[in-house]
This record gives structure tokens, C-alpha cells and sequence, in this order.
């Protein structure tokens, strides 16, 4: 086990979100988190991740989740460092006891894999909008993550970076991380999802 929430719930302005919510997140699963604007999608994701404190309940981490930067959220409109595609890189490596000669192969293995080598001196706030969600993913993969939180990670990005995304993301779910997915509609990274969630009136069930 990764993750455990139990009895989760979170109020804004006096008025319930969500409550009740249990969720059990194993190493390699694959989760599609469905529902409609306003339901909590976001909110839940955060939650999870611990951004977010829950009004109820409690989000454990078991495991290697415990390890610090094993269990990332990605937001769909992601925040960049100012400074360079390669510097975004080597900031979340600097709290893994790596060598210098790892953390530039880790570099170099996530440039090729979001195929952003021949950008990467170039400074990240001037990416477009797929290039800027290929180098947070790449960011996030460079870390090794058990547990990994996509909210809506494809929508309006062009069909190469959609192949991309999903080709990074399936290569760590084969390394055991667990990822949850939010979209809206089904998508080649929603197919790698074996089980889905959905989040309607304020309750969360499994969907057939």
C-alpha cells in the first residue's frame, strides 16, 4: 500500500465538497478520476498530494511513499522555475542523495524522454503550452515518484505531446508508480488506467 485516506471530506463557506471519501492506492495502479466541473476533482488530488488539509479525515502515506518527493501532484497548467529547462530538472534532484554524474544521467535521461534536448539552455516561461507540461512531467519523472497525480495532464496539447506524456507515464507505471488521472474524456493516457473512480454528489464510488 502506498496511500490511505479515511473518511475524507472538505467544506468551503460552510457548504460540504465532498465527505466520506475512502481510498486505497496500491503500487502500479492506474486510477481514472472522473466527474463534472465543480465536483472536486482538483481538491481531492490535493488532498491526497497533502497540499490541501482535509475538513475530515486523514491522507497516510505508507512505504517508499513516505520517501520525500515520492508522491507528486501535477497541476494541468503546471508552475515553472524562471530559469532553464535543465535547471527546472536539477532542482528536485538536489534533495536526492545522488552523485553529480547521476543527477546529470537523471537529467539526461528525462530531456530524451520528454524530447526536449535541443531546448534545454533555453529558459522554461517561454515554452509552449505542451513543451511547458512535457518539461513538468519530466520534472516529476526525473524524481522517481511511487505515486503520481494527474490533473487533466492532457488536455489542449497537440498529439505529440499527448504520445509523449503517455510513453513517460506508462515506463514508471512498469517501475511500480501508482498514477490517478483526472480528464474529462478518454484519452490515450486515461487508457492505461484499469480502474476508475467517480466523484459525484459530494461521494466518491468505484465505476464499473
Amino acid at each position: 500500500m502506498l496511500l490511505s485516506g479515511q473518511n475524507l471530506g472538505i467544506e468551503f463557506n460552510n457548504s460540504s465538497l465532498f465527505s466520506g471519501v475512502d481510498i486505497t492506492i496500491n503500487a502500479a495502479e492506474a486510477w481514472w478520476l472522473k466527474g463534472a466541473n465543480g465536483a472536486g476533482k482538483t481538491t481531492l488530488l490535493k488532498l491526497l498530494s497533502k497540499l490541501t488539509k482535509p475538513s475530515q479525515g486523514k491522507v497516510q502515506f505508507h512505504g517508499p511513499a513516505q520517501r520525500r518527493g515520492a508522491v507528486i501532484y501535477l497541476h494541468q497548467q503546471p508552475y515553472l522555475f524562471a530559469g532553464s529547462v535543465r535547471q527546472n530538472l536539477e532542482f528536485g534532484l538536489g534533495s536526492l542523495k545522488l552523485s553529480r554524474s547521476q543527477r546529470q544521467q537523471a537529467c539526461q535521461q528525462a530531456l530524451h524522454a520528454a524530447h526536449l534536448e535541443h531546448l534545454e539552455h533555453r529558459c522554461a516561461q517561454v515554452l509552449s503550452g505542451g513543451e511547458r507540461q512535457r518539461l513538468a512531467l519530466a520534472r516529476a519523472w526525473v524524481m522517481q515518484p511511487q505515486l503520481l497525480l494527474l490533473d487533466e495532464p492532457t488536455a489542449n496539447l497537440d498529439p505529440e505531446s499527448v504520445t509523449l506524456i503517455t510513453e513517460m507515464v506508462a515506463q514508471l507505471q512498469q517501475q511500480g508508480c501508482a498514477i490517478v488521472v483526472t480528464s474529462h474524456q478518454q484519452t490515450p493516457l486515461t487508457e492505461l488506467c484499469q480502474q476508475r473512480w467517480q466523484l459525484q454528489g459530494g461521494q466518491l464510488r468505484i465505476q464499473a
